[in-house]
This record gives structure tokens, C-alpha cells and sequence, in this order.
């Protein structure tokens, strides 16, 4: 089970501020949360690192037509409707997606969080978290395909994203969650996987160690090896716009695709792939082994098998690990990537633990 329990209270919106944002104040409730940890020592003792997620940014879609209107371009189901008291499904107020273009490509990978909805007069509201470098284009996409519904869509700056992970196996059973609904505060549990924690929302100038007590400020390059350890591609430089494949991309792994909801844009593709069964590639964890060059790795440069085939491409890393787009039956033989100094850069790439045992 990815968590025990959600979000028991979000903050109201009703107007106040630039973009309608009035902050409320609702108790304090404990969450639960049974999921994966990152690696690495905690030397004080935190139950709960938090990584500020500087690299992503917050729109906000609203309206009475914006269920519909985002159901109709991304790859998976809406969250749920509910109350904010935690009493829905534990992945119902977040989930992951993907937008695609008219050829099935990823254009943008968002994840979604509904908020709740006071009243029948209230309208329907959520937040895309996006790759902030295309936050004016997602935008831009939306409101292209807005027409005439009843759909507002705005970039929140006041609102920025944190990743909350566990300190230490354990240190969350130690030291659970507790909620604190102050201000503009959303708490949900990944949807990708359980291994990726918890994502929380709030107004840039609260901390999540305030709100999470018992929790140490992460290094953000921490969190990206702890992702790239588990296979988590995030942004577009690990999902080139209108470049990667989300089937390729492991979307249905991450729970980022619903194949019995109505279409969307690039579902033709999507579908057939999955009914025909046939992923001959896939982005995998890989470990880079020997120096690396002083300039870093180009995405796209080739990865290949001893014989000197083409087994795929290299797709972004920090420090020794990353994600390459691999050929599947050339995972386990030796693989490597020349370098711009004439050098060999070897590597060896992983089944993710988390991934369904058919793929493994």
C-alpha cells in the first residue's frame, strides 16, 4: 500500500489574492504513510527529509468545464472528488499523467492535485505540477485548446512543490506525519510509486520543515539520484517533448494511464501499443561506471553493447546514476557510451524492484 491515509484538510479558495487564493486554518490531523526510503546516513536523527523542488512549477486550471477539458488531453483519470477530510481513496486527491501530442508523444509530464470543493457552488479546481522550463508552454497549450469552455488557467508563483521522503527505513513509523493546514497546504501521497514518498504543496514562503515535523532539509541533488536509482523519469530532460514515448517511458508502471477512460489527444497510439503487447524499449536505471567527462553526457548519445551495436540512448544522469532508453534484451550484457574525449564510459542498468515481476 502506497500510504495509510491522504490529505485530511487543503485550504479553501474563494478570492483574496492575485490568482483567488483566501488561506485558512484547519486543525491538525496525523497521516500514515508506509512507502520507500532514499538512501543515505541521517546523522540527526530526521524521520523525514524534504527536497524544495525548485526545478518545478504550479498552474492552476479551474472552472466548471475543467474536468471534462483536462480529461480530454491526458492519459490518465482525474483524481477523485471528495471532501478535504481525508475520507476518499488513499491515491484520490493526486495522480500522474502525461501530455500527449496528435502522434502519441509526451509533450509534458504534470502531476495533478484536486482540490477540494466547498459547496455545490464552488468550482471545480486543480494544480498541475509541470518542468517549470515549460510552465509558460503548458500554458500556452492549454488555453489553445480551451476554446470556449468555461476553463481559467494560471500560473501560481506564489506556490512551490517539495518531495518528502523518509530520513531512514523506519524513521516515518518512528515519527508519522502530521498534517498542518496552514495556509494553501497540499499533502498527498506520490502516485508514481510508493518508493517516491510523499509531494507536498504549499506557498513559497512556508517551509516543509515547518510543516512536517521531525523532517532536515534534503539536497536536491540527493533526491534526483534517489529517483534515477528507482527509474523515475520527472521533467524534459528525462522525457524529451514530442521525442519519448510514454508506454516507453514506463507511464503505465508509474500508474500514469487509464486504457478504459474516454479518448484524449495522442490515445491512438497509446492504445495500440498496449494491446499489441510489444515494448521492445524502455528507460531503466543505469550506473555509470569510470571517470566521466568534465562536460557531462549529451542526451541522445548512443549507448552500446560490447560488439558496438546500438542498444539505446543516454538519457540524463547525476553524478553515476541516470536513465537510459534501452533495448530490452541488451540490459544485462556490457554496455558503455564513447565519450568527446575518444574515452569509454561503461555502464550497467537495473530492473527497478518496484516494476511488475512479468517485466523482470
Amino acid at each position: 500500500m502506497a500510504a495509510a491515509a491522504l490529505l485530511r484538510r487543503t485550504a479553501s479558495f474563494h478570492g483574496g489574492s492575485a490568482w483567488g487564493l483566501r488561506l485558512c486554518l484547519a486543525p491538525r490531523r496525523r497521516l500514515t504513510h508506509d512507502a520507500g526510503r532514499p538512501d543515505g546516513d541521517n546523522a540527526n536523527g530526521s524521520a523525514w527529509t524534504g527536497f524544495l523542488l525548485g526545478e518545478r512549477a504550479v498552474l492552476r486550471v479551474r472552472g466548471s468545464d475543467s474536468a471534462s477539458f483536462l480529461s480530454g488531453l491526458l492519459t490518465n483519470e482525474l483524481p477523485l472528488p471528495g471532501p478535504g477530510y481525508g475520507t476518499t481513496p488513499p491515491s484520490s486527491r493526486a495522480c500522474y499523467a502525461h501530455f500527449l501530442n496528435v502522434q502519441g508523444r509526451t509533450l509534458y509530464d504534470v502531476i495533478l492535485y484536486r482540490l477540494p470543493e466547498d459547496g455545490v457552488d464552488s468550482a471545480v479546481g486543480f494544480f498541475l505540477e509541470c518542468d517549470i522550463s515549460v510552465a509558460d508552454t503548458l500554458q500556452k497549450h492549454l488555453m489553445f485548446y480551451r476554446i470556449r469552455r468555461k476553463v481559467e488557467v494560471e500560473l501560481c508563483q506564489e506556490m512551490g512543490a517539495w518531495a518528502m521522503l523518509p530520513s531512514t527505513p523506519g524513521a516515518h513509523r518512528a515519527l508519522p506525519l502530521q498534517e498542518k493546514a496552514e495556509g494553501a497546504t497540499i499533502l498527498a501521497a506520490d502516485p508514481r510509486t510508493a518508493c517516491m514518498g510523499w509531494r507536498l504543496l504549499t506557498l513559497r514562503e512556508s517551509s516543509a520543515l515547518h510543516l512536517v515535523p521531525g523532517s532536515q532539509r534534503g539536497d536536491l541533488r540527493d533526491y534526483h539520484k534517489h529517483r534515477y536509482r528507482q527509474g523515475i523519469p520527472e521533467g524534459v530532460q528525462d522525457l524529451p517533448p514530442g521525442v519519448a514515448l510514454p508506454l516507453e517511458s514506463n507511464l503505465a508502471f508509474m500508474n500514469g494511464v487509464s486504457f478504459t477512460k474516454g479518448c484524449y489527444i495522442g490515445q491512438e497510439l497509446t492504445a495500440r501499443t498496449h494491446h499489441m503487447g510489444v515494448i521492445r524499449k524502455r528507460l531503466f536505471p543505469i550506473h555509470l561506471c569510470g571517470p566521466l567527462p568534465a562536460d557531462g553526457i549529451a542526451s541522445g548519445t548512443s549507448v552500446l553493447t560490447e560488439a558496438g551495436k546500438v542498444a539505446g540512448k543516454f538519457r540524463a544522469s547525476e553524478g553515476d546514476v541516470g536513465l537510459a532508453l534501452l533495448h530490452t534484451d541488451t540490459i544485462k550484457g556490457p554496455l558503455y557510451i564513447k565519450t568527446s574525449e575518444n574515452g569509454h564510459v561503461a555502464l550497467t542498468a537495473s530492473v527497478p524492484d518496484w516494476w511488475p515481476k512479468a517485466t523482470k
